[in-house]
């Protein structure tokens, strides 16, 4: 193998990682002992909770010349916390252009090299898939290392079809742009899936409820920590919840309902049926908790809805 070139060799002088903790040897995982295969090898890392990461991930992270990452210092947390000390290189919208002949030159001499976002699976929303095309276009290897994704996570957890799903991404910044591309995916048979700043979520929510009308929605927060949030409702309830409320933070995923979804959502009739069943058995806030959860409703909507049957039938 040809001797790397000075892109490589300053890299390697990062300073040593820490001792590897014990939660990453308590389950026999060797990875720095592993060998890898040449070739580019795209990893999947958590979207918040570190332990959400596999064994096949480190092993590679560990056993990689280099990790490719979008933001080092967010990377070097997730790196050290495994005690992995392989170098750090960016790659970003920002250098890609030059950084890909130098990446390309080192995998053509047989070298091992792993690619990772700032969280969750790359390629999706970062240039990394540039990349992999000219890669591929050149017959060089690359490996997926599958795990977290934020898309799918919120998929699963906003109580939508799941069969059929379109992601766009980041809708335009502004109104006019934004209710046009809305408008052009209003006829996509699936569920709509979109990232959003959270200074522009009600913004969104209040377009997507004028263009697509009273569809089921979600919004998913801050998936995987502590602070995970997942709010369900109609389009026009979801634009009236966050119009007053203080600006959402963290990373977010809205979810909506494909053509036809509206039936998914349950009427008032529905809830109260529900809300009847539970207010026999216990009290009326655990009902409204309860009932709530079931239907991935508001819990203040579910909870108008019991004051309202207790008032008529005390």
């Amino acid at each position: 193998m040809a001797r790397p070139g000075a892109l490589w060799q300053l890299a390697a002088m990062s300073n040593a990682a820490p001792p590897r903790p014990a939660s990453y040897t308590a389950f026999g995982l060797k990875a720095e002992a592993e060998p890898l295969s040449p070739g580019l090898h795209i990893v999947a890392t958590p979207i918040g909770n570190l332990r959400d990461i596999s064994f096949r991930a480190l092993a590679t992270l560990a056993a990689a010349d280099a990790v490719l990452a979008e933001d080092t210092r967010t990377s070097k947390t997730l790196l050290a916390h495994y005690g992995i000390s392989t170098p750090l290189l960016p790659y970003h919208e920002h250098n890609a252009a030059q950084m890909r002949p130098k990446v390309l030159a080192k995998l053509r001499e047989g070298g091992k090299l792993a690619l990772i976002s700032d969280a969750g699976t790359p390629l999706v929303s970062d240039p990394g898939y540039k990349l992999v095309a000219e890669l591929v276009a050149e017959g060089l290897p690359v490996t997926g290392i599958p795990g977290p994704s934020a898309v799918l996570a919120a998929l699963v957890l906003a109580g939508l079809p799941t069969d059929r799903f379109f992601f766009e991404g980041f809708l335009p910044p502004k109104s006019g742009g934004r209710r046009t591309r809305l408008t052009e995916l209003a006829a996509i048979p699936g569920t709509l899936v979109f990232f959003e700043s959270p200074r522009r979520l009600a913004e969104m929510l209040a377009d997507a409820a004028a263009v697509l009308g009273p569809r089921p929605g979600a919004v998913a927060r801050e998936l995987t920590k502590f602070y995970e949030t997942v709010r369900r409702g109609t389009l026009p309830e979801l634009a009236a919840h966050y119009e007053t409320q203080e600006e959402a933070r963290g990373e977010i995923v809205v979810i909506i309902g494909p053509p036809g979804a509206v039936d998914l959502v349950p009427t008032d009739e529905a809830i109260d049926e529900r809300l009847r069943v539970a207010l026999a058995k216990v009290s009326l806030k655990e009902a409204v908790a309860q009932v709530a959860a079931e239907l991935g409703q508001p819990r203040r909507k579910v909870y108008a809805r019991a004051l309202e049957l207790t008032r008529d039938d005390p």
